[in-house]
């Protein structure tokens, strides 16, 4: 069987959800016995320098040529078109959103990524989305053939149900995602501003360092509406004080103005959290209706409108809550989206067992 060479630009360690995905995905096959191996490009990218796409593609050029190049959509969105023809019908693709829908991009910027990159995924001998709502994207607005786009929802392991805040104690909300544009953290900080009557307290997790600017404006913003002493921002930290975070939250909200999947909805459904969030890009799906209050993104006083309705209403909350726990149960698993691209990257590979 040949071999996943699979490409990942920057620090796979990195606290963020399409990291997260790729290791994990490098992990499952380590267990089942597929061969793959991480290929480290340079952290420049989306924007690489001329001198880091040549060494990407001296790196991936030599890579056998019976090798599958599965390369991150971080790293191949932004290939020129002469380095995406050069491995034409050896790529797979794998594309957790579209890197020109980036929050905050200048519309020329993003004008320039969408071309590239739909001028790359011509090339790509496969496509491997992280949602249904990224592949249709796809296809309208990239041009990719239907029939060449597999979906590998992202997996989620079971955890214990939440127990939520201690008697006595403010509602608990959590946020959890790196301080970004895309994120929407101001929005919520403006929703969050107008309910100041109600007794609760917001734990933000997420890394703070991807964009420092984003990062100075959101704490402006919390001191500007005088909610420094209610909302935690933690920055990023370890898998057992973030499990430790779920455990204690009441509700989770995910504000985001656009999403390719929302791995940290399934994250929130897997501990019993009802949940509000936006129907930005695919988490309108991610979320079922019954767990979840759902606004369009970027509506401050729509998302004030939904955490007021559930802060309010404790009855609520433990129905949604109850329909988060239950849906938990169907949530796809790790070893199935790992099967899936490992599928799509060796043909064959489901017939010999795997």
């Amino acid at each position: 069987m040949s071999t996943i060479a699979f490409a990942i630009p920057g620090d796979i360690g990195l606290p963020t959800g399409g990291y997260a995905y790729d290791r994990r995905l490098l992990a499952e096959w380590r267990d089942m016995g597929v061969t793959a191996e991480h290929i480290a490009l340079p952290g420049s990218f989306p924007f690489p320098t001329a001198d880091d796409l040549h060494e990407t593609g001296r790196a991936l050029l030599q890579r056998p040529y019976g090798d599958t190049l599965l390369i991150d959509g971080l790293a191949y969105g932004a290939f020129p078109e002469g380095i995406a023809a050069g491995l034409a019908d050896r790529v797979v693709a794998l594309v957790h959103h579209p890197l020109a829908l980036e929050t905050g991009l200048a519309s020329d910027m993003a004008q320039r990524l969408r071309e590239r990159e739909t001028a790359a995924l011509r090339y790509a001998r496969a496509v491997v989305a992280t949602s249904p709502a990224t592949k249709r994207l796809l296809v309208s607005d990239f041009g990719v053939p239907e029939a060449r786009i597999a979906v590998a929802l992202p997996g989620v392991d079971p955890a214990p149900r939440a127990a939520g805040s201690a008697n006595g104690e403010p509602l608990s909300l959590l946020a959890v995602g790196s301080v970004v544009p895309r994120k929407g953290y101001p929005v919520l900080v403006e929703a969050l501003a107008g309910l100041r009557d109600r007794d609760w307290r917001l734990t933000l997790v997420g890394a703070t360092d991807r964009a420092p600017e984003t990062t100075r404006d959101l704490v402006a913003a919390i001191e500007a509406a005088d909610l420094g002493g209610r909302i935690d921002l933690l920055g990023a930290i370890p898998d057992a004080a973030l499990a430790d975070a779920y455990a204690r939250a009441d509700l989770f909200v995910m504000p985001s103005l656009f999403e390719g999947y929302g791995m940290v909805l399934t994250e929130a459904l897997a501990r019993g959290l009802p949940i509000v969030c936006t129907t930005g890009g695919a988490a309108a799906e991610t979320a079922p209706d019954a767990a979840a209050l759902k606004v369009a993104p970027g509506d401050a006083a729509a998302l004030a409108k939904a955490l007021a309705t559930l802060i309010d209403a404790p009855a609520l909350r433990r129905s949604m809550a109850d329909a988060a726990w239950a849906a938990a149960a169907a949530l796809p698993r790790w070893r199935e989206a790992a099967t899936v691209v490992a599928e799509t990257c060796l043909p064959g590979f489901g017939r010999k067992g795997g």
